[in-house]
């Protein structure tokens, strides 16, 4: 994450100090900011920044918590093997991990921790040994409280629970911090502009909003464009409803599974050849 320059941080508590007793609302600070913005005593990069700041001071953990049905967990009874597969394919740097239920949390499995095991310790492999202990937080936990938090007791990841100790979902540290700056991309992340992305199982990622002709001329495939100009939009009219994560359907001789989507849209689909019985 980029910092301000001392300079601009002062500047900005100058600032602030100065205005606050006559400021009735944050909008009266929001329209002042912007007004700086246009007099280019502010860039809108730390405009944006600032704003993403005040949003967060607003939000709950339930908010942008990563829901149940897009966790990926570790089940304590996995084996090594089994756990290293799913490490791999999900490419994440930390796991919950849970028992019998997805409410039975055992605590949180950092991918670093397994790698002294490709070496050595591969037949003596416990991985209560390795487990580290889960932090819960209530789903009413407001963000900028969580983000000191993170900071203060370093640690990047929160399982969120509801009032009866069931488990809702899970936030981390850069899920606030993008609230913030936008989105944080890595080197795990995929190139935003590859709508169809081969994968090395043979599968393809497409992009929901990937034109259907475009898609028809990479799998030589016929969908029909005539009602709907996505693949995104045209699969969710086959389900009939909103897709869940992990729903699949068959389209012309295609398995379509939705890998990611939002309250309104599917975002993402792997496709895979239909087999035959």
């Amino acid at each position: 994450m980029t910092t301000e320059p001392p300079s601009r941080r002062s500047w900005l508590k100058r600032l602030v100090r100065h205005l606050a007793p006559r400021l009735r609302s944050r909008q009266e600070l929001a329209d002042i900011l912007e007004t700086a913005r246009d007099d280019n005593l502010l860039d809108s990069q730390s405009l944006d920044i600032i704003r993403g700041a005040f949003l967060v001071s607003s939000l709950q953990a339930h908010e942008i918590m990563v829901p149940p049905s897009q966790m990926v967990v570790i089940e304590a009874a996995m084996t090594l093997e089994e756990i290293l597969a799913r490490v791999i394919h999900a490419k994440h740097s930390r796991y919950p991990v849970v028992g019998e239920s997805l409410d039975d949390i055992r605590g949180i499995l950092l991918a670093k921790d397994l790698l002294p095991l490709m070496l050595s310790g591969r037949d003596t492999f416990r991985l209560a040994d390795i487990v580290r202990p889960a932090t819960m937080v209530p789903e009413t936990k407001r963000l900028d409280v969580l983000l000191r938090e993170f900071r203060e007791q370093r640690y990047h990841m929160a399982v969120v629970v509801d009032e009866y100790g069931g488990v809702s979902g899970v936030i981390t540290i850069e899920d606030i911090l993008e609230e913030i700056v936008g989105d944080i991309a890595d080197e795990k992340d995929r190139d935003p502009d590859c709508a169809i992305c081969r994968e090395p199982d043979g599968s393809f990622l497409v992009a929901g909003l990937t034109a259907i002709e475009d898609f028809n001329d990479h799998f030589r495939a016929t969908l029909s464009d005539d009602e709907f100009d996505t693949i995104g939009g045209l699969v969710t009219c086959a389900f009939g409803h909103l897709p869940e994560v992990g729903e699949c359907i068959t389209l012309n001789g295609l398995v379509f599974t939705v890998v990611a989507g939002g309250e309104r849209q599917v975002h993402q689909l792997r496709v895979t050849p239909a087999t035959g019985d």
